[in-house]
């Protein structure tokens, strides 16, 4: 198919989104797409706006089940990207109330009369297609892509162990404290890790990044404290709050591991961008997970046995097996590009532009 002008909605970058999952999507799709598939138009519009009546068709990289970020009816063909459905497959632990349900109700409808839906994760297509009878035809899965890039460490990584006081090797944690994310698990299993480790004289430290850790209004936080507290780990725990990509980077590098406990995801960007930067990943054998962890040691969410071991395994890797592990990692990591995002991005436009001449 031929020249294509496509509108996109960047409300994630302006929104309580733009450091999160699906911010950085919006701005890496963008970016990937004004690279590698040059040979159309992009035109970026806000959705309290309307769209450029000029576009072709009209991409919505953000869709929430409890919020209106769909319009009903929409005036050119349309995509929506549905990362995940998580709020709706797990109602129990994400209540929605009254005006939610509503909202959702409005979603949902709206989503259904969309001509194309993009996600991240055959996981998350299953999902959507249960959840709202959206056929198979109209979904297309794409998987994501690192979110962080390589680049030459600007950063000195004594001055930021000095900066958030980081004793010893650490495993680390990136990401929010939804239920779905199973914090509490997780530090209820390093805790049990320390027990064991008590012959080791050194240092471990669980490395919690994330903007959602610093903000103590919020319920999962004081649950975290308290348990924190309980488990008697202050010392063992550090919280670093937002942190700065380069600073990412370097925490990424020099971690004995990525652990992603997760109960449910919709894809998993931290384990991508572990792997790309040489750090072994732990991560659940749950979900999408298993579709993009590749040789990551797997355990079992809510077997704490399951996870001390691995944290276990990951300590026990002599040195030549660590270096096999991460550079298998790197080599896994590979067929994740966002070469291919745009590429398979791109396609999914020119199906919703030739569906609606039909």
């Amino acid at each position: 198919m031929g020249y294509m002008k496509v509108a996109i909605d960047t409300a994630p970058l302006v929104s309580g989104h733009s450091n999160r999952g699906v911010g950085g999507y919006t701005k890496n799709l963008i970016e990937a797409l004004r690279t590698y598939e040059p040979g159309h138009t992009y035109l970026l519009f806000n959705s309290k706006n309307q769209p450029t009546p000029q576009a072709d068709c009209i991409h919505y990289p953000y869709f929430d089940p409890f919020f209106l970020t769909l319009p009903i009816c929409s005036p050119k063909p349309t995509i929506v990207t549905v990362h995940d459905l998580i709020p709706i497959v797990f109602p129990k632990h994400f209540p929605k109330g009254i005006r939610g349900s509503i909202k959702w109700e409005i979603q949902k409808y709206s989503l259904q009369g969309k001509h194309r839906i993009i996600t991240d994760s055959e996981c998350s297509k299953k999902d959507i297609m249960k959840i709202t009878g959206i056929p198979n035809g109209k979904i297309d899965v794409i998987s994501l892509a690192p979110s962080v890039q390589k680049r030459a460490e600007k950063t000195n990584f004594e001055s930021i162990r000095k900066q958030y006081g980081i004793e010893g090797d650490y495993f680390l944690y990136v990401g929010d404290v939804n239920w779905n994310k199973n914090i509490p698990a997780l530090l209820s299993a390093f805790a049990k890790f320390l027990e064991r480790e008590t012959k080791n004289k050194e240092q471990r430290t669980l490395l919690l990044v994330g903007k959602a850790f610093l903000d103590t209004t919020l319920p999962q936080i004081r649950e975290i404290d308290r348990l924190i507290s309980d488990l008697k780990i202050r010392d063992s725990v550090v919280r670093t709050g937002y942190v700065q990509e380069d600073v990412l980077v370097s925490l990424y590098a020099h971690a004995q591991a990525l652990i992603q406990p997760s109960l449910y995801e919709g894809f998993g960007f931290p384990v991508l961008d572990a792997m790309s930067l040489g750090c072994p990943v732990l991560c659940s054998d749950t979900s999408s997970l298993p579709e993009i962890a590749g040789p990551s040691i797997m355990v079992e969410p809510s077997d704490e046995v399951s996870m001390v071991n691995g944290m276990k395994q990951i300590y026990a890797l002599s040195k030549e097996k660590r270096k096999v592990l991460i550079a298998r990692g790197y080599d896994w990591v590979k067929q994740f590009s966002w070469n291919k995002v745009a590429r398979e991005t791109v396609k999914s436009y020119e199906k919703t532009v030739e569906c609606s001449k039909q």
